[in-house]
């Protein structure tokens, strides 16, 4: 399978006025290819902060932190930019779309960023919102889908550029209970078609789609567990 994720002896420290927050204290994980882990925790835990750093949207205080091979933890803002935007799709709670930006156009800026010619990533765009089932939705407004037509739509930017990682960040905590049973349901589609779906929640019902669950408690992993009842998903 191979690692997508290899991170050893994280150490993440904020300066809040003259007091140090450790954040994530000497943490070590490694997730391979093709998994689906959620990571859990309580607010305070340190979940948010290892998404940042996963998500190549901070880089730790010490430690080392390879994505699919290369070493991101000491690389510059511009780098660690270029990296995410090839290597990682994101998923946010709060959708993130441009609101005058149709479905298509949304679902196009990350190839737009990647210097792929027009017609190109419009094909490409256009496929990948089939894929999430909005074939019929690609020329309408943010404002004019439901919630979960919306993170469909988030869904299909984050698989467009077909990253290494899907990172996904509390992405049913706007949805209904039958709407993020939905969303659920795709990313268990994605995570099937090969991709490596991260989640990370604070539900243990969204954490249970998961093959794999890891809790962290005061910026540790506090367990590393196999989902038994993953198979039923």
């Amino acid at each position: 399978m191979g690692k997508v994720i290899e991170i050893h002896d994280i150490v993440k420290n904020y300066q809040v006025g003259s007091v140090i927050v450790r954040a994530l204290r000497s943490l070590t994980l490694i997730i391979e290819r093709n998994e689906y882990v959620a990571i859990m925790g309580p607010s305070g835990s340190g979940k948010s902060t290892l998404m940042n750093l996963i998500g190549c949207l901070d880089t730790p205080t010490s430690g080392t932190y390879n994505l699919n091979g290369t070493d991101v933890s000491k690389m510059e803002d511009n780098m660690l930019a270029e990296i995410r935007n090839k290597e990682i799709g994101f998923i946010f709670q709060t959708f993130n779309l441009l609101p005058r930006y149709t479905a298509l156009e949304n679902v196009t800026l990350p190839l737009i960023y990647a210097g792929i010619p027009r017609a190109e990533r419009e094909q490409m765009a256009i496929e990948t919102l089939e894929q999430v089932g909005l074939a019929d939705r690609m020329t309408h407004k943010p404002n004019e889908l439901s919630g979960g037509q919306r993170q469909r739509v988030a869904i299909a930017r984050a698989l467009v550029n077909k990253p290494s990682i899907i990172l996904a960040d509390e992405p049913t905590g706007n949805l209904d209970s039958k709407t993020s049973i939905d969303i659920m349901g795709l990313l268990d589609e994605i995570h099937k078609k090969g991709n490596t779906v991260i989640v990370v929640t604070h539900e243990e019902d969204i954490a249970r789609h998961a093959a794999r669950i890891i809790k962290l408690i005061d910026g540790e992993v506090s367990s590393d567990v196999q989902n038994e009842k993953y198979k039923k998903f």
